[in-house]
């Protein structure tokens, strides 16, 4: 679905990223694992083409997406939930779903798949998005995403902030999207647990770099969670 090859990022001096590379297998969910500052979030800024990537490759499918603007990225069937959520809090839920539309033809419906895994939003569809509690913002925050009918959906630690019990909304939401087959997703997650309870494969970085790789299953013998530690 998704190969990434030798991607390099900098931030003025500092090299961020180092000849990242992975593959992204379509109907698996990969989770990205390791410490604050490691270079998560800078990566996925440049998946998404919102930061340029110095050098290196991306093909989505049979696209190569290398050096185009973020846009083309999601009309190419990239969905990205970014820390932070960043869902427009002066409109209301159905208007921030309807944002998610914007790669669709004209008049497209909400799809009902995003009212099926969180009902809540169907509740709350005339309420501000700044009125809801930080759980419910995540869930518009995916449901956002997932209206452009995504081929990869992108998440940037959705369990941050969130309370217990729409943590395993989440996990359900996640484990029913990737056992329908329709696209892969690239999960990254500072909560070890969430990640390895969902996890088909994978990847821990240190330092900007792919320290070590494998399957899900194998977390517990690879001893991921000692990477983490800080």
């Amino acid at each position: 679905m998704l190969t990434v090859t030798n991607l390099n990022q900098f931030y003025g001096g500092s090299h961020i990223l180092r000849d990242v590379s992975f593959e992204l297998p379509a109907g698996k969910v990969t989770a990205l694992l390791g410490r604050n500052g490691v270079g998560k979030t800078t990566l996925l800024r440049s998946l998404m083409g919102l930061v340029p990537a110095r050098s290196g490759n991306m093909r989505f499918g049979a696209a190569d997406l290398t050096g185009t603007l973020p846009y083309q990225r999601v009309r190419a069937g990239i969905g990205y939930v970014p820390q932070g959520r960043e869902i427009f809090p002066r409109l209301t839920v159905e208007e921030n779903l309807r944002i998610g539309l914007a790669t669709r033809p004209r008049r497209s419906a909400i799809p009902q798949r995003v009212f099926e895994l969180f009902p809540v939003l169907r509740q709350m569809l005339g309420r501000r998005g700044g009125d809801l509690s930080g759980g419910q913002q995540q869930q518009l925050a995916i449901g956002r995403a997932l209206a452009m009918g995504p081929t990869l959906l992108i998440l940037d630690e959705p369990t941050e902030g969130i309370q217990p019990s729409i943590i395993k909304d989440i996990e359900r939401a996640i484990r029913s999207l990737a056992a329908s087959g329709e696209m892969a997703i690239l999960l990254v997650e500072q909560y070890y647990d969430f990640a390895r309870s969902l996890a088909d494969q994978y990847l821990v970085m240190e330092r900007g770099e792919i320290v070590r790789r494998g399957a899900g299953a194998d977390m517990e013998k690879d001893r991921v969670r000692e990477l983490l530690a800080v």
